[in-house]
């Protein structure tokens, strides 16, 4: 099975209704466990220009936010309603994910 590794970029207080929105769909599973995935605190650093709607900051103001990096794999067929969930969820008007396409090693006997 092909996986794609999630990287979502999201300020610290909604991290994480976030990720129980995404481990609802059921795509955080790894063997026997769920809700699989890590966060490394970050510093976020945007400008919101003419015409933009911030969440956080103001037009033409250079912001500095606490964020969250939330990594996870999924599987490539989970795709588009993970990208779904994270639109519908995530607060920023543009938010900053990260599709990777993984490579897959096969286990040799």
């Amino acid at each position: 099975m092909n996986h794609i590794k999630v990287e979502i970029f999201v300020p610290f207080n909604a991290s994480e209704n976030l990720m129980k929105e995404i481990n609802n769909l059921g795509v955080l599973k790894e063997n026997n466990y769920d809700y699989c995935f890590s966060e490394t605190v970050v510093k976020g650093h945007f400008r919101p220009l003419k015409g933009s709607n911030p969440t956080i900051g103001n037009i033409d103001k250079i912001e500095v936010v606490d964020e969250r990096k939330l990594e996870f794999r999924i599987f490539e067929r989970d795709l588009k309603k993970v990208h779904s969930c994270i639109l519908k969820n995530h607060p920023y008007e543009v938010p900053v994910v990260n599709y990777i396409r993984l490579l897959e090693v096969d286990d040799e006997d």
